[in-house]
């Protein structure tokens, strides 16, 4: 058995506190910004405190708000080298740990198989043999044949590196406990070989979407921040950096759209960089003026879901215009290529549509539980609409119709009163 190098406890301790990349967080703020990435004061104070208090950092946040780009930001800011760790469900250790390469092993034992000969030829009995092959057990269990995964690849790494830890939600929680010796002491445990202990902390990035509550223990040896989406400003200063094409003005009302969608109760809100994405599929297009039309013909770039982008193009007319009259109907009514002209003669024209008060913020109930009032409140206030509930005998509530007056032989009648029982 080999044994790993482990520094001392007097030069961890040293190393904790000793100056990192940046020297402020004014300076982290620019460095990011040179890369591409902008990030706010909040942000960049937590990064320095990365960099200084060599603790891991765990980002948690709806999904496409910058957290896995902030890791590779850090990565080419710092000069460091990036490994990921792709969490999923299902994943075990030996996908973020290590592994034993067996058939490098095996392919040795093939080569080797006549000097395992001579070992154990003149062994007296059987169980003589089988101690001395086991007494070589280490030649195959060593680093030779360790095949390490991006934890231990991280720590055995003779250069700094930047760990990045994608969607730990997703892992199951096995794997928590697994990273917390990782995250705690930055050393991770080889039964077979030893224990190895970073000769470099490197800087560990967790990224969370926030689809389960982690373990209290694995949040307690990270520092936390809470990543959501930018101040209407901040997304706009975003855009603007990635040079899409778009012209200032046009990215400013794209803003204001997709900022406007995300207040909608949307199965998936609208991500940062799918804001970008939208101002390039613009700027493609040669829009030079934002309308209903091409915002419609191009919101399935930001909205990923049917019922999502049905939401979305109700929206969009109030969000371009907020004094536009919009027909419910889109379009679509009834008597035109449905087979029935909904009591309409061909011969004479249609009655003109009565407008259609223009669409508020909030879309309307739906009768399907899927429909993404997760709440409930769209469901809510339409039942606190007056005469919402007809009554029997056709009259609705609210109303002071006199109610229809009962023959004193109906209720015999209705109740079967003759009738006897079979026998």
């Amino acid at each position: 058995m080999t044994d790993a190098v482990v520094p001392s406890a007097t030069d961890a301790a040293a190393a904790i506190g000793a100056g990192g990349p940046f020297e402020s967080v004014d300076q982290v703020v620019e460095a990011l910004r040179e890369h591409g990435y902008i990030a706010d004061a909040r942000l960049a104070t937590t990064v320095f405190l990365l960099t200084r208090l060599d603790k891991p950092l765990l980002l948690e946040g709806p999904a496409g708000v910058g957290k896995t780009e902030l890791a590779k930001m850090l990565a080419l800011t710092t000069g460091r080298r990036l490994l990921r760790l792709q969490c999923y469900e299902g994943q075990d250790e030996t996908k973020a740990l290590y592994e034993w390469d067996y058939g490098k092993q095996l392919m040795y034992t093939q080569i080797l198989r006549e000097k395992i000969g001579q070992v154990v030829e003149d062994a007296p009995d059987l169980a003589s043999a089988v101690e001395r092959v086991g007494s070589q057990e280490s030649v195959f269990f060593s680093e030779r044949f360790l095949a390490p995964r991006p934890l231990l690849e991280a720590i055995r790494s003779e250069q700094p590196c930047v760990l990045l830890i994608d969607e730990v939600d997703r892992a199951d929680e096995a794997l928590e406990a697994v990273l917390l010796e990782t995250l705690g002491e930055y050393q991770i445990s080889v039964p077979e070989v030893g224990t190895f202990t970073a000769k470099h902390r490197p800087y560990v990035l967790l990224t969370s979407n926030n689809t389960r509550d982690l373990a209290a223990a694995l949040k307690r040896r990270c520092l936390h921040l809470f990543l959501d989406y930018p101040s209407a400003a901040r997304e706009l200063e975003i855009v603007r950096s990635k040079k899409t094409g778009l012209s200032d003005q046009l990215a400013e009302e794209l803003v204001t759209v997709v900022r406007g969608l995300r207040e909608l109760e949307l199965r998936k809100s609208p991500s940062i960089s799918e804001t970008i994405d939208w101002a390039r599929t613009l700027a493609v297009l040669g829009v030079d003026e934002l309308n209903s039309q091409i915002l419609s013909d191009t919101v399935s770039v930001v909205v990923k879901y049917d019922k999502d982008v049905k939401k979305a193009m109700d929206a969009i007319p109030h969000l371009v215009d907020p004094n536009a009259v919009v027909d419910d109907d889109h379009g679509h009514g009834h008597g035109h290529g449905h087979g029935h002209d909904g009591g309409h003669s061909h011969d004479e024209p249609a009655p003109a549509p009565t407008p259609a008060p223009a669409p508020t913020a909030r879309p309307a109930a739906s009768d399907d539980p899927d429909d993404g009032d997760v709440d409930g409140r769209s469901k809510r206030a339409a039942k606190d609409e007056p005469g919402r509930h007809p009554v029997y005998g056709g009259v609705t509530s609210g109303s002071s119709t006199r109610p229809r007056p009962v023959s004193p032989g109906q209720g015999s009648r209705s109740f079967g009163g003759t009738r006897r029982r079979p026998i």
